[in-house]
């Protein structure tokens, strides 16, 4: 394990009691408490201001740090609305960008490279085909999505609860199995701010940057506490980089390697070894590594298939070209129940009723 996953796994593991560490953290959480406070309030006081894309604008966040299931939600909804007619785009800050130009406003092509755009991003576009554009601005990737693309009538902003900037018309926040952890704020604990939030959930009247949390989904295989839930399951079918489906039941006796380079690895391996699937060796890497220095086949290894997620599929398929059907994707189906699509549709449809768009 890398000297980077190992701080990362030291500090969730803090972060899920209220232990010596997180004691130690504590006032460093009160200077960032205030902080959040200060940011918000300069916001509702207009001091600092919020801009209207002028279309709906629906962000899709977690308030705890680290991957909490965003992405998987982000696909299912775009995937929804698109069956229902309606052309969504999506924005992201397109975490992991390396380079000169990372800082600047891309558009995500099925091609591009992810150290470029992300892994999230380019797997948003490669799962549902809608316009995806990535900045360190959300407010500038927004612009320039809806000039290239007009036709686009709702976005969806992948992460962002915290970006006042950007005025909003409905608030999800996504939990995992970790809920909120115990309780802190960073660096004490994993919250980005207050739980529960000051302003219950509630009905709106326009497009806000600083609102409540419209709706609350559990991403996790167990839900935290009280809230709408979603079922994860692993494909049936594993995927090369050529599109050729390999069933996962046809790798059961095989000795694999399974690698994961997202929040919880060991989500991940869990799953695979719940279907019944033999891993030999399993490596966990740090959320968005670039998988670059991934110890993927050692010597006499070559011969063993390795398993990775969707997301990382995204660089090793381009770093392992040739790899062929050892190197396979098992792809996440995510189901939201269907009580949050439900309230999802109704808050929608009430949204553009009214007269905010």
């Amino acid at each position: 394990m890398t000297l980077k996953a190992t701080l990362q796994t030291t500090l969730q593991s803090a972060w899920t009691r209220r232990g010596l560490l997180a004691c130690l953290l504590w006032p460093l959480a009160q200077l960032h408490a205030g902080a959040v406070v200060l940011r918000r309030w300069l916001y509702t006081q207009g001091i600092l201001k919020s801009w209207c894309a002028g279309v709906p604008v629906i962000v899709i966040g977690n308030v705890v740090a680290g991957g909490a299931g965003k992405t998987p939600l982000v696909m299912a909804l775009v995937q929804h609305l698109q069956a229902a007619g309606r052309q969504p785009g999506v924005v992201s800050r397109g975490y992991g960008r390396q380079g000169d130009n990372s800082e600047n406003c891309l558009e995500v092509l099925p091609g591009l490279p992810a150290s470029l755009c992300g892994d999230e991003p380019l797997l948003i576009r490669q799962r549902t085909g809608a316009p995806v554009f990535v900045a360190r601005r959300r407010i500038d990737a927004v612009r320039a999505l809806l000039a290239a693309h007009p036709q686009t009538d709702l976005i969806i902003c992948d992460d962002g609860l915290q970006h006042h900037a950007l005025q909003r018309d409905l608030n999800i926040a996504v939990f995992d199995e970790r809920g909120i952890g115990n309780g802190w704020l960073l660096p004490a604990g994993p919250l980005r701010e207050a739980w529960p939030p000051t302003d219950q959930i509630k009905q709106r009247s326009g497009p806000q940057s600083v609102a409540p949390i419209d709706l609350l989904l559990h991403t996790g295989q167990t839900a935290a506490f009280a809230g709408f839930q979603s079922h994860r399951a692993l494909a049936d079918n594993a995927i090369a980089a050529d599109g050729t489906r390999v069933p996962l039941d046809s790798l059961k006796g095989e000795a694999l390697i399974a690698v994961a380079a997202i929040a919880s690895p060991e989500a991940f391996f869990s799953m695979l070894r719940q279907r019944g699937l033999t891993l030999a060796r399993s490596v966990p890497m740090p959320d968005h590594d670039k998988l670059d220095a991934a110890p993927l086949w050692q010597p006499g290894q070559t011969s063993q298939r390795v398993l990775c997620t969707e997301k990382d599929a995204v660089k090793l398929f381009a770093s392992y070209p040739d790899a062929g059907q050892q190197l396979l994707a098992v792809p996440l189906v995510f189901t939201p129940e269907p009580g949050f699509l439900r309230a999802f549709d109704a808050r929608l449809n009430a949204l553009l009723n009214s007269d905010s768009h």
